[in-house]
């Protein structure tokens, strides 16, 4: 056993061309058998947040519970308070109303 260590391989950026041929041509042209005729996947729409989810529930008529905002995402209810936060910050205003010991959060659109 030697203690020589191993040269290391001399690291690659994103932007620096291999030296080996990708197969296909690379990671943004076509398989070299595709055909013009044929066409790539649509991208399918992004899927709705769970911070817009919370939006859409605050501005129902009767706002939202924290308890139908931790169902609705599946979060604890202080990562769903910190979403509030998160939310204020981006420009909500955001509203609550205590009622019979329930917490009801309304918002409108961002400012």
């Amino acid at each position: 056993m030697t203690d020589t260590p191993k040269p290391k391989r001399a690291r690659r950026s994103a932007r620096t061309p291999s030296s080996q041929p990708q197969p296909g041509g690379g990671a943004g042209s076509p398989p070299a058998d595709a055909s013009p005729s044929q066409s790539l996947p649509e991208p399918t729409a992004k899927p709705e947040s769970k911070a817009a989810r919370i939006v859409a529930l605050m501005q129902r008529k009767e706002g939202a519970t924290l308890d139908e905002m931790v169902a609705e995402t599946g979060w604890l209810p202080h990562t769903t308070r910190a979403a509030l936060t998160g939310l204020k910050r981006k420009g909500h205003t955001i509203t609550s109303i205590k009622n019979d010991g329930v917490r009801r959060y309304f918002t409108t659109a961002p400012r």
